[in-house]
């Protein structure tokens, strides 16, 4: 029997991890201020987004890999402050290479935080690891939402020095972490040794985890190629094609990422009780009708079909990653690092090319090109069923 669920360590990862994606999610909703102060181009917006979120992508994995060998519980509480550095960096920077910069260190401590604290989750679960993830992966979709709505409010009346004050959600996050830290160093026991296969599991030769790796890693690049064509340049969209204010278009923003943080909730728990395999079916391909119907819409049913898509896209990653840790049991951290990684550098490179193909053709095209992206999800029939929660029930 695993060790009961700890509800209030689960709550303070979670909002943690509020706290560190609205503090990323600030940086992408400022683009469109940095982009007129300093005469950016498209592909230079893009670079910003590739410089933070591929920091972020390479160094997860080896931050995951160390520490399922070598725990740092008080790591958490350094990689927030690294972000504070960055934040305060940014508030003053000066140039696009301080910009760039400034994302770098963001990145650094986002890399940090993402694979431990999805170690804390799994160890404070109590078994339950779809609603552990969900919990944790909700915070920071709420996170990403709250960053647009903040800037548009703080940022954007007072201009970039105003960055500053996000230093203060960086503060707070490292006292959090710092006793999240505490907890963790005297409760590592709770994942020493081998995590525990679901009952009924199925045991894969190793060609057939890669192989089922590698789908959901195809399966990630769907997902967050398109959902950067929707956070990075949604604004800008709004902005081309129905002639909305900058706040407006951020409010808009905000209303997609809520819906992308409400539908998190839901992917873990579901994912519990129906599989995993069901859950990243519907999520992934079952969101493809209303990507491909978004670029004919108005404004009105461009807001709505940005919810639908929001609501059944995000419940995708939570039932991916316990998928792939139950598939590789004994490296939560490395997993975790691994697609958190893989998720982030999928999104930085996203971001770039969709930056420049927006410079070659236009904004409304980068949206008709990424609305065939969900039609990947058919990969998801070569997924081995492998038993107990993460396959399908029977």
């Amino acid at each position: 029997m695993p060790p009961p669920a700890v509800l209030g360590i689960l709550l303070a990862i979670s909002f943690s991890h509020l706290l560190n994606d609205a503090i990323q999610a600030l940086i992408p909703a400022i683009y469109p201020l940095l982009k007129e102060a300093y005469h950016l181009d498209f592909a230079q917006v893009g670079l910003i987004t590739l410089t933070f979120q591929c920091t972020a992508s390479i160094l997860q994995p080896v931050v995951g890999l160390y520490t399922d060998r070598k725990p740092l519980p008080y790591s958490l509480a350094a990689g927030m402050g690294v972000t504070l550095v960055g934040l305060a960096l940014l508030s003053r920077a000066g140039s696009f290479p301080a910009i760039v910069f400034c994302a770098a260190l963001v990145g650094v401590g986002s890399a940090v935080f993402h694979p431990e604290s999805s170690r804390v989750a799994h160890m404070a679960s109590g078994g339950r690891h779809g609603f552990a993830q969900s919990l944790f992966q909700v915070g920071g979709n709420a996170g990403s939402a709250l960053g647009p709505l903040l800037a548009a409010l703080i940022v954007v009346p007072g201009g970039q020095a105003r960055v500053l004050w996000f230093c203060l959600a960086a503060f707070a996050g490292i006292l959090i972490l710092w006793n999240v830290g505490s907890w963790y160093r005297v409760n590592r026991f709770r994942i020493e040794g081998k995590t525990q296969r679901p009952r009924g599991h199925v045991e894969l030769p190793a060609g057939r985890v890669i192989f089922a790796l590698a789908i959901l890693g195809l399966l990630i690049f769907s997902k967050y190629f398109y959902l950067v064509s929707l956070t990075n340049y949604y604004t800008f969209y709004l902005i081309s094609k129905f002639h909305v204010s900058i706040p407006t278009a951020q409010i808009y923003l905000f209303i997609f990422l809520f819906a992308v943080a409400a539908g998190t909730l839901i992917g873990g728990p579901a994912g519990d009780r129906f599989g995993r395999k069901v859950v990243i079916w519907v999520s992934i391909l079952g969101v493809a009708p209303f990507t491909l119907i978004l670029p004919y819409a108005g404004l009105f049913w461009t807001c709505v079909l940005s919810v639908v898509i929001g609501l059944i896209l995000s419940s995708a990653f939570s039932a991916i990653l316990v998928y792939a840790q139950e598939l590789v049991p004994g490296n939560v951290g490395m997993i975790a690092g691994i697609f958190f990684g893989w998720a982030f550098g999928m999104a930085g490179i996203g971001a770039a090319v969709l930056g420049i193909l927006a410079d070659r053709t236009s904004i409304g095209y980068v949206f008709h090109v990424c609305s065939f992206l969900p039609l990947i999800g058919l990969l998801t029939g070569f997924l081995p069923d492998i038993g107990g929660r993460a396959g399908l029930r029977r």
